[in-house]
């Protein structure tokens, strides 16, 4: 009997979803995940802090489990670890509550131009709160300058707030280098891990970090929870953003949502196990993504540091070409740009400004972000669709991922 003919890869796949290529955005709950957690939503409902019952004390035990496994991820202690309701809450409350206990010796706040909108946001109000806020560029490979932050930093300077892996260009800063200069000035280190948790190894007390801020959807895990890692020793000093019941050593008021910490552990758990493997294929399929769209696309470009980013991710911009457009042409493919878009035009992006790419090439650049559940195949079509689609806007034929014409 004769063999059916495979498909060719940018044949369009019956009753399939987009290929999802927006990882960084957000990920799906691992199914192991899932099932871990399903069971904290129905028969075992107790509140962690009702512990004159077996209903409270199981849940107690449950959330404490899943501490010291985000704990054991970043090499910290279970008890130095802060549940939240994600990295952007944590980032606040990193920030405002460093800033705001040592505001009477130290009133100084210095971070990047090319952090996440929540830890500029948050260095503006404390702006408008009177502290002094500085706010460093970045090289055109997006890293910061380390003798540039270090002749910013002064005997005023309270918290310096690095992003360790970039969410739109996936870029790697040098954590180990920054928390040195910081603790020898006695300085609060914090850096928003959001991307990095579970993606790249993390070593806090190597690292000399003070606070790390963590989110559970970026790593298979629930969305509305995360985690704020504060140091103990020595001891990191925050004034609480909420008031209420004192829980979480008094920096988190509220009743803690146990299923979703639950996911958050085994997330953690799963990542402690299958990190590196995973970052390992990972790059594989960045390379023959980033191989696969040079050769069909010569003009593309890489934006972020070609070799200090994340695994998983790239950024490109596709010159001459808009991203919205480009986006459009691709319905099998589910991407973005990593910064803001309307209904009419992606705005520039104050990241990709901030390396020095023009606003006319920052609307030709797309986030590339591939995941757990990304595979081979996927990359291929993926990469000859863009390729076709490029073809298509731009006009003369060019060549697929397999030099074939389109």
């Amino acid at each position: 009997m004769m063999s059916a003919m495979p498909r060719p890869a940018t044949e369009p796949r019956p009753n399939a979803r987009p290929i999802y290529l927006d990882y960084q955005s957000t990920t799906p709950v691992d199914p192991r995940v899932l099932e871990v957690m399903l069971p904290w939503f129905t028969e075992k409902f107790g509140n962690p802090g009702s512990v004159t019952h077996a209903y409270g004390r199981e849940a107690e035990a449950a959330v404490e489990r899943a501490r010291a496994q985000v704990a054991e991820l970043i090499g910290a202690e279970a008890r130095e670890i802060v549940f939240t309701s994600g990295a952007t809450e944590s980032n606040n409350l990193a920030l405002k509550g460093a800033a705001r206990f040592h505001r009477d010796e130290r009133d100084h706040v210095v971070t990047l131009a090319t952090e996440h909108k929540c830890v500029l946001e948050s260095a503006r109000a404390l702006d408008r709160e009177g502290f002094r806020v500085m706010i460093l560029p970045v090289g055109a490979d997006g890293l910061v300058d380390l003798a540039g932050l270090e002749a910013a930093l002064g005997e005023r300077t309270a918290v310096v707030s690095v992003m360790a892996a970039h969410n739109e260009i996936g870029v790697l800063q040098p954590l180990a280098e920054i928390g040195a200069l910081c603790r020898t000035r006695g300085i609060l280190f914090h850096t928003d891990a959001a991307q990095a948790f579970g993606k790249i190894p993390i070593a806090v007390d190597a690292m000399a970090i003070d606070l790390l801020s963590i989110s559970g959807h970026k790593i298979y895990g629930p969305k509305g929870v995360g985690a704020l890692y504060v140091r103990r020793r020595p001891r990191a000093r925050l004034v609480p953003l909420l008031d209420g019941g004192g829980q979480e050593r008094g920096l988190r008021s509220g009743t803690l949502p146990t299923p979703l910490i639950v996911g958050l552990g085994e997330a953690a758990a799963i990542a402690v196990q299958e990190m590196t493997e995973e970052a390992r294929r990972l790059l594989a399929l960045r390379e023959r993504f980033l191989a696969g769209v040079r050769a069909a696309v010569p003009s593309v470009r890489l934006n972020g540091d070609a070799e200090r980013r994340l695994p998983a991710n790239l950024n490109l911009t596709f010159p001459g070409i808009g991203a919205l457009e480009l986006m459009e042409a691709c319905p099998g493919l589910a991407l973005s740009t990593g910064s803001a878009c309307t209904a009419a035009e992606v705005e520039p992006s104050y990241v990709l400004r901030a390396l020095g790419v023009s606003d006319e090439l920052g609307r030709s650049s797309l986030r590339i972000g591939l995941g757990r559940f990304t595979s081979e195949r996927d990359v291929d079509f993926a990469v000859d669709a863009l390729a076709a689609a490029v073809g298509r806007l731009q006009g003369p034929p060019l060549k697929s991922r397999s030099g074939a014409a389109i």
